[in-house]
C-alpha cells in the first residue's frame, strides 16, 4: 500500500487550529465510478465529487430542503462520502473554526468513522500525526460546540483503543499529561471539562467497538491499568472546594462510565463515598445515583464484602432525605435513593445475607426498601418509585429458600414476617384510587395502573412458595372480617384488593388442597357490588377457581347467578365472558342442570349486542363447550334455537347485493359459526395423556348417528355456498367460510366424514374460479385426516389434482404477486407426500411442474414461503425409492435443485433460512448421494458462484464436507451457516459472533 501523508500539525496541545490539507490519497482506494449524487450537490458521478464544497451543499440539503425526497439522497450521498477515502482531506477541512457546528459535526464524524471502521487503511508511521492533529482539534473546540467536541473525543478514543498496549502505552495518562499543560490560551476550565469528557467516552466507545474479540479483552486489560491515572485525578476534581458544579458533574459521568469496565468496587471505593456526599447537591444528585448504582452493580463488585459492609450504613443514612422528599413530593429525589437502595439488595442479598454478624442492618435496608414499596401515594401518578423495588423481593426470596434447610428455617423465622407485612403493602398499593380520582386519570395512566397491578399479581403468586397456605388463610381472615364487620362501613377499594390478592394465586397455583376456598366461595355473594372494578375482579376470581369448581359442582350454584347476571353489562364484557368459558371448559360434565339458563342467557346477551366481537366469540366456544356434555338430542334442539337467527340473519344477507356493512355481517355471523364449532365437540376426553404434555386424547367413542355439527353444516351447506357465489372475490369471506370447516374438521376429526365429499366438491370449484390461500389450507387439512382412508381417497384425490392443477396456472401466470397462494401450495404438497404420496402416482399430475414451482418457490423473498418450500422437498426426497415418478423427476432436474439451494446459502436468501437449505442438502445427501457429488461438482465449478466472496478451495471443501455427512443433521447445519458467512464475506466479524 503507498502511505498515504494524513496531516502534519504541531503536536503542543495550544497549536494553531489552521492545518495544511497533503492530498496525496492512494488511488487503489477511490470509490466506484456508479456513485450516485443528489440533485445540485455535484454534476459528475466521479469519486473525486466528494470535496469540500461538495459535502457541504449535500449538508446544507440535509438540513433545509424541504423536499424529503432529496433530503434522502442527501443522506445517502453523505453516508458514501464518509466512508470515502476523500474523507481524509475534507473531514479537516470542515472542522475549520469559521464552519458552522453542523458542517464541523459532520467533518468529526467522518474522522470517527474512519478510524474506527477503517483502521487498518492507516499506515503505522501517521499514529502519531493523526493523534498529535485530533489532540490539536479537541483543544480548539474544548471551547466550541459540545457536539463536535464530543464526537472529536470519539474519534481520538477510537484511535487509542486501536493503538493501546502496543503503540500507545500509557494512553490514558499522556492524554490527563497533555491536557494538564498550559498554553494555547484555552482557559483551565474548558481543558479540564474536554479532559473529562474524553475520559468518559474512551470507556464507553470500547463497549460499542467492533475489535475482534481477542482484542477486546487486551484492550480491557490495558484500560484496566489505567485506571490508576484516572481515580486519583476524579477524587481531587471531586473533593476540591472550588471545583465548578459543571466539572463535578462531569466527574460523576466519567466515573459512571469507568465502573462498567469492571473497576474493582475496592479501588473506586472512596469515589463511591464522595458520591453519596455528592446526594445533597440537587444539581448532583441525578449524576451521583447513576455513578453509585452502576459501581455496585457490577457482577464482579459482590468479591468486595467488606466494602460493600461499609456501603449499607451510608444507604441507610439517605432514608432521612427519603422521608423529607416524600413529604414535599420530590419524585426524583425519592426516585433514585429508592435505585440506589434496590441496586444494592438485589445485587448483593446472598452476600449480605451470609454475614450474619450484620444481620441487624441488612434487615434495616430490606425495611428501607419495604418504605419504597408502600411508598404514599398512587402509582404512577402521585408516584413512580415503588415499581423499582417488585424483583428486590424476588430475588431475596430465591436466596433465602436456595440455603439448606437448617439455614433457611433461621432465615424465615426473621423474613417470613417481613413478607407477610409486603403482601399487606402490596395489596394496599393495588387498591384503586377513589372514583372521582380515577376518572381524572388519563387513559395512559390507566394502562400503566393495569400493568403494574399484573407486576404486583406476579410478585403475589410468587411471594406464595414462600408463605404456603397461611397466606391464603391470612387474606380470607380479612376478607372475612371486612365482609362482616357491620359496624365499620368499607370502601369497595379494600374488598377488591384482596379478592385480587386471591385471583392472583388461583389463576397459576393448584388451590384444589385450600380449606379457606369454599368459604372464599361463600363470602362472595355477601359482597355488595356496586362498582366495576369491584365485580370485574369478583368475574375474574370467579375464573381462577374454575378448576376448583369442577371438583366441587355443588359449590356452582353459589357463583353461576352471579357470572350470569353480569353478561348483560357491557362494561363486564371481557371478565364475565372469560370466566363463562372457563366454567364451561373446566365443569362441562356438571352444567346439564344449568345449561338451559345458560343458553338463553347467552342468546338474550347476543341478540342485544352486548359484546364486542371478540367476546360474542368466546361466548360461542363456551356455548360449545356445554353443549359437548349434553345428549344429542338436547344438543340439536339447543342448536337450533341458538342459530335459527343467525341462519335467517344470513339468508337475507345472501340475497342482498354485496356492501361493505353487509360484508363485516356475514363475517360476524360465519365467525359465530366457526367459534361454535371449535369446541362442541361429543366424544368425551381424557383430560391429558399419559405423560401429561399431549393435548387431549379421545377415550370413548361418540354416540351412534350423525354428529350434531355435522348435521347443522349439512343444512346450512347450500345457504354458504349461495354466500360464496357472490363474494367469491372477498378473501376475507372467503377466508370466514373456510375457517368454518377448518375448525369443524380439527374438532371432528373422522366424524367429519360424512361431509367430505360435498365440501371436496364446493373447495374445488371455489379454488377454480378465484384461487385463495384459505382454499389451500383447508384442503391440507382434508388431505391430512382423509387421505389414506379408502372410501374417501376419491374425492381427496380428485380434489388435491384439481387445485394442484389451477395452482400451477398462477405460477405460469406470475406466481410474485401470490406468496401467500405459493406458501399454502407448498405446505399442501408437503403434507400429502407426508400422509399420502400415492397421490403423485397419478397421471393426471404434473410431478415435474409442481418440482419446478418448488424450486421457483425457493427463491422468494418471503421466509415463510422458503420455509414451506425447503419442507415440501424434505418430504419429497425419501420417496425417490418408491414413488417412480419422484424418482424420475429428481434424478433429470436434481441439479436445479441444488443450483437453487447454494444460490440461497450464497447470500440469495435470508441468514435465518440456512437451517432449512442444510436440511434439504441433508436429505438429498442420504437419498440420492452418488447423483449430489455429480451436482455439486457440476453446480459449484462456475467461477463467482454462488458467491464472488469464495476461492475454488473453499468450495471445493465444502463438498466435499457435506458428501461426507449422511449422519449428523447438526453438523450439516454448521457447515452451511459456516460456508453462508464466507460467501457474505461476514466470516470472523461480529455478525458472525451473533450467528
Amino acid at each position: 500500500m503507498q502511505q498515504k501523508k494524513l496531516l502534519v500539525t504541531e503536536k503542543r496541545l495550544g497549536g494553531s487550529c489552521q492545518h495544511r490539507l497533503i492530498p496525496s490519497v492512494d488511488r487503489k482506494l477511490r470509490v466506484r465510478g456508479d456513485m450516485e449524487t443528489p440533485g445540485r450537490i455535484a454534476t459528475t458521478p466521479d469519486a473525486l465529487d466528494f470535496t469540500v464544497e461538495n459535502v457541504e451543499k449535500a449538508l446544507h440539503q440535509l438540513y433545509y430542503d424541504p423536499n424529503i425526497e432529496n433530503k434522502n439522497l442527501a443522506q445517502k450521498w453523505l453516508m458514501q462520502a464518509q466512508v470515502s477515502p476523500q474523507a481524509w482531506q475534507f473531514c479537516w477541512a470542515l472542522l475549520s473554526p469559521d464552519k458552522v457546528p453542523e458542517i464541523q459535526y459532520f467533518g468529526a464524524s467522518a474522522l470517527h468513522t474512519k478510524i474506527s471502521r477503517y483502521w487498518s487503511d492507516i499506515p503505522t508511521d501517521q499514529y502519531e500525526s493523526l493523534k498529535s492533529q485530533l489532540f490539536s482539534q479537541i483543544a480548539c473546540f474544548s471551547s466550541g460546540s459540545k457536539m463536535v467536541l464530543t464526537r472529536l473525543c470519539v474519534a481520538l478514543a477510537s484511535l487509542a483503543l486501536n493503538t493501546m498496549p502496543e503503540a500507545w502505552p500509557g494512553a490514558v495518562a499522556e492524554m490527563v499529561r497533555v491536557f494538564q499543560e498550559e498554553g494555547g490560551g484555552v482557559d483551565g476550565r474548558a481543558r479540564c471539562l474536554a479532559l473529562l469528557e474524553l475520559l468518559t467516552v474512551l470507556p464507553e466507545e470500547f463497549q460499542t467497538s467492533r475489535l475482534p474479540q481477542y482484542r477486546k479483552g487486551q484492550v480491557r486489560g490495558a484500560l484496566g491499568r489505567e485506571w490508576g491515572s484516572v481515580c486519583p485525578l476524579l477524587q481531587q476534581l471531586l473533593r476540591r472546594a472550588d471545583s465548578p458544579g459543571a466539572v463535578k458533574a462531569r466527574v460523576l459521568r466519567c466515573l459512571s462510565s469507568w465502573v462498567l469496565l469492571d473497576v474493582p468496587l475496592n479501588e473506586s471505593e472512596g469515589l463511591v463515598h464522595d458520591c453519596f456526599s455528592a446526594l445533597s447537591d440537587p444539581e448532583l444528585f441525578d449524576t451521583a445515583v447513576e455513578a453509585i448504582v452502576n459501581a455496585i452493580s457490577q457482577p464482579d463488585s459482590q468479591r468486595y464484602v467488606n466494602t460493600l459492609l461499609k456501603l449499607v450504613p451510608r444507604v441507610l443514612a439517605l432514608q432521612d432525605q427519603l422521608r423529607e422528599a416524600v413529604q414535599n413530593g420530590d419524585m426524583e429525589t425519592c426516585h433514585g435513593i429508592c435505585r440506589i437502595a434496590v441496586t444494592l439488595g438485589e445485587n448483593h442479598s446472598r452476600t449480605l445475607l451470609e454475614q450474619v454478624d450484620h444481620w441487624q442492618s441488612f434487615l434495616a435496608l430490606v425495611n428501607m426498601i419495604m418504605f419504597c414499596t408502600g411508598i404514599p401515594g398512587h402509582y404512577p401518578v402521585n408516584e413512580t418509585t415503588s415499581s423499582l423495588t417488585l424483583t428486590f423481593w424476588y430475588t431475596l426470596q430465591d436466596e433465602i429458600m436456595s440455603f439448606e434447610s437448617d439455614k433457611q428455617a433461621v432465615y424465615l423465622q426473621v423474613y417470613r414476617p417481613v413478607y407477610f407485612q409486603l403482601v399487606d403493602v402490596l395489596l394496599h398499593k393495588a387498591q384503586f384510587p377513589s372514583d372521582h380520582e380515577y376518572a381524572s386519570w388519563s387513559s395512559d395512566e390507566k394502562e400503566q395502573f393495569r400493568i403494574y397491578r399484573v407486576d404486583i399479581s406476579d410478585t403475589l403468586m410468587y411471594v406464595y412458595e414462600m408463605l404456603g397456605a397461611e397466606l391464603l388463610s391470612n387474606l380470607y381472615d380479612k376478607l372475612g372480617r371486612l365482609l362482616t364487620n357491620t359496624e365499620q362501613p368499607t370502601s369497595w377499594q379494600h374488598t377488591e384488593a384482596l379478592l385480587y390478592g386471591f385471583q392472583s394465586i388461583a389463576e397459576t397455583i393448584d388451590v384444589n388442597y385450600s380449606d379457606v376456598i369454599p368459604g372464599l366461595i361463600g363470602l362472595i355473594p355477601r359482597i355488595s357490588i356496586n362498582n366495576v372494578q369491584l365485580a370485574d375482579t369478583v368475574m375474574f376470581t370467579i375464573g381462577a377457581l374454575a378448576e376448583w369448581l369442577a371438583d366441587h359442582p355443588v359449590m356452582l350454584s353459589s357463583v353461576l347467578p352471579l357470572v350470569l347476571q353480569a353478561l348483560g353489562n357491557p362494561d363486564l364484557s371481557v371478565s364475565s365472558v372469560s370466566t363463562l368459558k372457563k366454567i364451561c371448559r373446566e365443569c362441562k360434565y356438571d352444567l346439564p342442570p344449568y345449561a338451559t339458563n345458560i343458553v338463553a342467557v347467552s342468546q338474550e346477551v347476543l341478540i342485544k349486542q352486548i359484546h364486542k366481537t371478540s367476546q360474542c366469540m368466546w361466548l360461542m366456544q363456551a356455548l360449545g363447550f356445554l353443549l359437548s356434555a349434553l345428549p344429542v338430542e338436547d344438543i340439536l334442539r339447543n342448536l337450533h334455537s341458538l342459530i335459527t337467527p343467525y341462519i335467517q340473519q344470513l339468508e337475507k344477507l345472501a340475497d342482498e347485493t354485496p356492501n361493505p356493512s353487509n360484508k363485516l355481517a356475514i363475517i360476524h355471523i360465519l365467525g359465530l359459526l366457526s367459534n361454535l364449532f371449535t369446541t362442541l365437540d361429543i366424544s368425551k376426553q381424557d383430560d391429558e395423556s399419559a405423560d401429561g404434555s399431549a393435548p387431549p386424547v379421545k377415550a370413548t367413542p361418540p354416540p351412534p348417528g350423525p354428529n350434531p355439527v355435522v348435521v347443522v353444516l349439512q343444512q346450512v351447506f347450500a345457504l354458504i355456498q349461495k354466500v360464496l357465489s357472490k363474494w367469491l372475490n372477498d378473501s376475507q369471506v372467503v377466508e370466514a367460510v373456510c375457517a368454518i370447516f377448518e375448525k369443524s374438521v380439527k374438532t371432528l376429526l373422522h366424524d367429519f366424514a360424512p361431509m367430505v365429499s360435498q365440501l371436496s366438491e364446493m373447495l374445488g370449484q371455489m379454488y377454480s374460479t378465484i384461487p385463495q390461500a384459505s382454499a389451500l389450507d383447508l384442503t391440507r387439512q382434508m388431505v391430512h385426516i382423509f387421505a389414506s382412508e379408502t372410501d374417501h381417497f376419491p374425492p381427496i384425490k380428485a380434489l388435491f389434482e384439481l387445485v394442484t392443477s389451477v395452482t400451477l396456472s398462477v405460477f405460469q401466470q406470475g406466481p410474485r404477486d401470490h406468496p401467500d397462494i405459493v406458501d399454502s401450495f407448498m405446505q399442501l404438497q408437503a403434507q400429502a407426500l407426508k400422509r399420502k404420496p400415492d397421490l403423485f402416482l397419478s397421471e393426471s399430475l404434473d410431478v415435474k411442474a409442481v418440482f419446478h414451482c418448488g424450486i421457483l418457490s425457493l427463491k422468494f423473498p418471503e421466509a415463510p414461503t422458503v420455509k414451506s418450500t425447503c419442507l415440501f422437498f424434505t418430504e419429497l426426497l425419501p420417496h425417490c425409492s418408491d414413488v417412480p415418478p419422484l424418482a424420475r423427476v429428481v434424478q433429470e432436474d436434481g441439479k436445479l435443485l441444488v443450483q437453487a439451494v447454494l444460490e440461497g446459502i450464497g447470500g440469495g436468501a435470508s441468514r435465518s433460512l440456512m437451517d432449512q437449505f442444510a436440511e434439504v442438502l441433508f436429505s438429498l445427501n442420504k437419498h440420492c448421494f452418488s447423483l449430489l457429488a455429480v451436482w455439486l461438482k457440476e453446480a459449484l465449478q462456475p467461477p463467482g458462484f454462488p458467491s464472488s466472496r469464495i476461492t475454488t478451495e473453499q468450495k471445493d471443501n465444502f463438498s466435499q464436507q457435506i458428501l461426507r455427512e449422511r449422519v449428523n443433521k447438526r453438523r450439516v447445519k454448521d457447515m452451511v451457516k459456516e460456508f453462508t458467512l464466507l460467501c457474505r464475506g461476514l466470516h470472523g466479524t461480529e455478525y458472525a459472533a451473533e450467528y
